[in-house]
């Protein structure tokens, strides 16, 4: 409408000009009295087009404007995506000085490798290895990290291996408790925790008391941190009590790893 409307005065003002640009003496004619009503058909058809063009160059502004938000929107999520690329790396750095400092004190034969994929299922407890038989790998191996021990190799191909977790209820590890020396078997529950079992009842063990690997496996090195007991019962009956055990590791967050290629030299011996 506002469109039609301006089309209106400016075909109007045409008219007028039109009329009063006829060569007529000023003080006669149609000139003389057509100018008052002329003047203010100018006036509202300047005004009107001087509101297009405002509105014109405003949208043309705004249009540059949008254009140079989307850009700097596109600047600002490249700068977010690095500086996230950035803080992963630093992370990982961090993990693997960790990693690289607990390798430095112990006096075995280490291949440090990353975790690539996790069993779906809430029954089994393992995880897939980017490392294989090519570096050295084979089934029975310990699998340790900074903080205590992850599992053993149950499976290894060329390239990957797969890796049972302590927290899994098929696992075992031979274990003392640090602080008494009693010892028991660390057993998995498929949970984010394990159970000191076959410990007796005699043995004086309390919460907070850290449990290590005894060496008498087969499979893990002797001092290396399994978790910390978190409960302790004594039931009236039977020789053995119940000890929960609390892994040092945080499984949900694992992701690089150390395999450990050398097997301990105290091993059972079938008689």
């Amino acid at each position: 409408m506002v469109i039609v409307g301006v089309v209106v005065l400016i075909a109007i003002n045409i008219i007028a000009l039109s009329i009063t640009s006829r060569k007529r003496p000023p003080a006669y004619g149609l000139g003389h009295v057509a100018l008052p009503l002329v003047a203010p058909f100018q006036k509202a058809v300047t005004q009107s087009i001087r509101f297009l063009r405002d509105i014109w160059s405003h949208y043309f502004y705004l249009v540059g404007v949008a254009s140079e938000n989307e850009g700097l929107r596109r600047s600002i999520g490249r700068a977010v995506q690095e500086n996230n690329q950035l803080k992963e790396v630093a992370l990982s750095n961090e993990r693997l000085r960790h990693l690289l400092n607990f390798q430095k004190s112990q006096a075995v034969r280490v291949v440090s490798a990353e975790v690539i994929g996790r069993d779906p299922s809430p029954w089994f407890r393992t995880v897939i290895i980017d490392k294989g038989k090519v570096a050295g790998i084979d089934k029975g191996l310990a699998v340790v990290i900074a903080e205590g021990i992850v599992g053993q190799v149950i499976e290894a191909s060329r390239r990957n291996s797969k890796v049972l977790l302590v927290i899994d209820q098929n696992s075992s590890v031979d274990a003392l408790v640090q602080r008494t020396r009693a010892r028991g078997i660390v057993k998995g529950e498929s949970t984010e925790k394990c159970r000191l079992k076959y410990v007796l009842r005699k043995h004086d063990i309390q919460a907070g008391d850290t449990v290590v690997s005894s060496g008498l496996d087969g499979v893990f090195p002797k001092g290396l941190r399994i978790g910390r007991v978190s409960e302790v019962v004594r039931p009236n009956a039977g020789i053995f009590q119940d000890v929960a055990i609390t892994p040092y590791v945080d499984f949900e967050k694992i992701e690089e790893v150390l395999i450990i290629l050398d097997r301990p030299q105290h091993e059972f011996v079938d008689r």
